[in-house]
């Protein structure tokens, strides 16, 4: 018999035109959390930040331009590519963490919703389109296409459009080396109710907030710079302690929803991880595989973006998936029947999984 499933049937994403490379930062002036400046001067400092991200450059948006704006790029992109008209969707769930933040004025700006601004943008009039904004951390947009899940298979939607969308160059601090890693961006997916004898779409997810002595691991704070104004924010990261605490769980919550699928690990033919740092991915994916019991990795298993694009939050795994599944990725694609791992992890600290199958052509 027949059961119901939530499956991608397009996706889009919008990569801003500010190219900015790590020669960008030679003439910032980089401070420790104690307000100290550094002693190492800035070639070796950005020499040392690339061997650890793999970071070479990375998107701004332009000064036009703030969240909700790239958020509606990258849904359009969906739409048009999915053929999907826009008064058809039950749900539009936009994943950001700071709300639109304007070039001149850079404070979070959250009412209305992001997502009733995109709705607008796209022109849907549909008052059934239900829209509303999830902040999750860097985990926000998987947790919306899990959220989609959620309604499809409960029989409340039919078609759901899931985005992520962040300006993080304009809350990350200019005195702290950490903003070498920001960056903005804009990614989508509509999901569809579809019924199948064969499991295919989503097959499993698992989610888990670790709240407790890491809770704060990611926090707004002021500029390390102790000149610089007190009352303007921005974004902290103790990094050590993301990684050693990120590499412990993330794996754990990977092989959980491997479980609850049903999957094993050598089916896997691709995992979309969020885009955090080079480093810490490529450590976390030989976790799973030797908590598996696999000593060797297949390759070109975890397409990788952030050499280019850069850490956007939300947004880098809708953008990853979307540029790997339209052939924009080279020696990158997705073929009928595989079986794909999307992961993420993030502020609060919030970790989520989910096991996908790419539907069989038709």
């Amino acid at each position: 018999m027949p059961k119901l499933y939530s499956v991608i049937i397009a996706s889009g994403s919008y990569i801003p035109t500010q190219k900015i490379t790590n020669d960008h930062f030679l003439q910032h002036t980089f401070f420790e959390a104690d307000g100290k400046p550094l002693t190492k001067d800035n070639v070796e400092i950005i020499r040392k930040f690339s061997e650890i991200t793999g970071i070479q450059e990375r998107r701004y948006v332009a000064d036009n331009l703030v969240a909700s704006d790239i958020g509606a790029l990258a849904a359009k992109e969906a739409l048009v590519s999915g053929k999907v008209d826009g008064e058809s969707l039950d749900y539009i769930i936009v994943a950001h963490n700071f709300g639109d933040v304007k070039s001149d004025n850079r404070k979070s700006d959250l009412v209305p919703s992001l997502a009733s601004r995109i709705k607008m943008q796209l022109g849907i009039i549909n008052p059934n389109t239900v829209s509303y904004d999830l902040p999750f951390g860097c985990a926000g947009w998987l947790q919306g296409v899990i959220q989609a899940d959620f309604f499809i298979k409960s029989g409340m939607a039919k078609r759901i459009l899931v985005i992520g969308a962040e300006t993080l160059s304009r809350i990350c601090d200019p005195h702290d080396r950490d903003s070498m890693i920001y960056s903005d961006g804009a990614g989508a997916v509509i999901l569809e109710a579809t019924l199948s004898e064969k499991p295919v779409g989503i097959l499993a997810h698992k989610t888990v907030t670790n709240a407790g002595d890491n809770t704060f691991v990611l926090k707004m704070q002021p500029s390390y710079n102790p000149d610089y104004p007190r009352d303007e924010l921005f974004l902290k990261m103790k990094g050590r302690t993301l990684y050693e605490h990120a590499l412990k769980e993330v794996p754990s919550v990977i092989i959980d929803s491997l479980n609850q699928a049903g999957v094993h690990l050598n089916e896997v033919n691709k995992l979309f991880i969020h885009q955090a740092n080079n480093k810490m991915d490529e450590a976390i994916l030989k976790r799973v595989f030797k908590e598996c019991g696999y000593s060797e990795i297949p390759e070109g298993i975890m397409p990788m973006t952030i050499s280019w694009l850069g850490n956007s939050s939300v947004a880098t795994v809708p953008t990853l998936y979307d540029l790997v599944s339209k052939g924009k990725i080279e020696n990158q694609s997705l073929v009928p029947g595989s079986i794909v791992i999307f992961a993420a992890v993030g502020a609060g600290v919030n970790i989520n999984s989910v096991v996908y199958r790419i539907p069989d052509a038709e």
